[in-house]
């Protein structure tokens, strides 16, 4: 990788951390979501930074070569991110179901006390 395509990945990482700070300071993503990505660009720099890291760690896994490797690592950041979104749908949709029937037993509590009053005043 020559300087010029380092440089560009470092730039590009820098914005992205630009990029996930705005976005935690405008409250549009929470910092527990933000960690995963914080660590993404973190090794996006690593590797962008000293190239020959990607060939040593390549060699210690025991894979070919460092572009497997990196579609490696790019697989396993998926991963982690899909695992984490369905922790995340599965306690909102745990959540929801629990508003949900609160909201019906409490409209089920209101034309309760509504019909009550409407009885009271007829008499």
């Amino acid at each position: 990788m020559n300087i010029r395509t380092q440089i560009m990945v470092a730039a590009i990482a820098v914005i992205a951390l630009a990029v996930l700070i705005y976005m935690i300071h405008g409250n549009m993503l929470k910092l527990k979501y933000a960690l995963t990505w914080f660590l993404l660009v973190a090794g996006v720099l690593v590797f962008g930074c000293f190239p020959s890291l990607t060939s040593v760690l390549a060699g210690f896994l025991g894979i070919e070569t460092p572009v497997n490797m990196l579609f490696f690592a790019g697989f396993c950041f998926s991963l982690i991110i899909i695992f984490s979104l369905t922790v995340v749908v599965s306690r909102l949709s745990v959540s929801q179901k629990k508003l949900t029937q609160e909201i019906g037993l409490l409209k089920k509590e209101l034309e309760e006390v509504k019909k009550e009053r409407h009885e009271e005043t007829s008499k």
